[in-house]
């Protein structure tokens, strides 16, 4: 029923930050394609990097920074 539909999931700063790559472990074992969006201030506990590997989706951190693709997938 889930399978193939997008999530964008929201990381704010805070000590739960690191619950975020459970989360979308779960996320994508419903077979969810996953897109996370962070603050500033949520990089101080966990890096973009870290999403972006749980994801296989480009992390967005900017609200200005230009991408130049979202639609193709990150191989691991």
């Amino acid at each position: 029923m889930l399978a193939g539909k997008t999530v964008v999931l929201g990381v704010s700063g805070g000590i739960a930050c690191w619950l975020v790559p459970e989360i979308i472990g779960r996320l994508k074992d419903l077979m969810l394609n996953v897109y996370c969006i962070m603050t500033k201030s949520a990089t101080e506990f966990i890096t973009p990097l870290t999403l972006q590997v749980s994801s296989q989706n480009p992390v967005a951190v900017d609200m200005f920074e230009r991408r130049k693709e979202w639609n193709s997938p990150i191989l691991v």
